[in-house]
């Protein structure tokens, strides 16, 4: 049986959320820059370690707050699907300190309104643009010392133009689903392989 997992990619506009998922998917960039105006799922299969993988990847467009409760999802059409995601991309432009504090302020709202365990979801924060490295607004030790030790999430740094670490970055993503999907099923066993080397390649 193929397990299918859901992720949410979420950032402010311009960031280059649907760049990452386009270039993942069809190996593919556009200079030409258009806003995402409605929630679009894409359906890639992905194998890591071995196993399949069905994966629903939400490209949300910009929205002012995570949905506190379903009623609240459900009236929005942008925000179908979003609250009970597996997963979490959070994408950042590493030279715009707003789209910074767009994902401070999302993740501090995931934390509280997911039902359940919150901090149990796997979320990987995102700086893309990396190859604007000069024009940053914190060093990239910074971001990552107060992504990982602060707020406990993993990260990862891109280029969605020259498809630089984007495979990297659903690979990461989804080792730490599965393994939490796994040490939630009791099989520590199978956990161990789940974080060696992880291979993801598009089917």
């Amino acid at each position: 049986m193929v397990e299918t997992l859901s992720i949410a990619v979420i950032g402010a506009p311009g960031v280059g959320k649907t760049s990452i998922i386009r270039q993942f998917i069809y190996n593919d960039f556009s200079e030409v820059y258009t806003p995402t105006r409605s929630r679009y799922v894409y359906r890639p299969s992905v194998i890591l370690n071995g196993n399949m993988y069905e994966l629903k990847v939400l490209d949300v467009p910009p929205i002012s707050s995570f949905p506190s409760s379903s009623s609240q999802e459900w009236l929005d059409l942008r925000c179908r699907g979003v609250r009970n995601a597996n997963a979490y991309i959070l994408v950042y432009d590493i030279c715009c300190v707003e789209s910074f504090e767009y994902v401070k302020m999302i993740r501090q709202q995931i934390v509280e309104h997911r039902e359940g365990s919150s901090s149990e979801v796997p979320i990987l924060v995102v700086g893309n643009k990396r190859d604007q490295q000069r024009q940053r607004f914190m060093p990239r030790r910074a971001v990552s010392v107060l992504v990982k030790k602060t707020w406990k999430c993993g990260y990862v740094e891109c280029s969605a133009k020259f498809n630089w670490h984007v495979v990297l970055l659903f690979k990461e993503l989804l080792g730490i689903a599965v393994a939490r999907g796994m040490r939630q099923n009791h099989t520590s066993i199978r956990l161990q392989g789940a974080l060696q080397r992880n291979r993801c390649t598009i089917m």
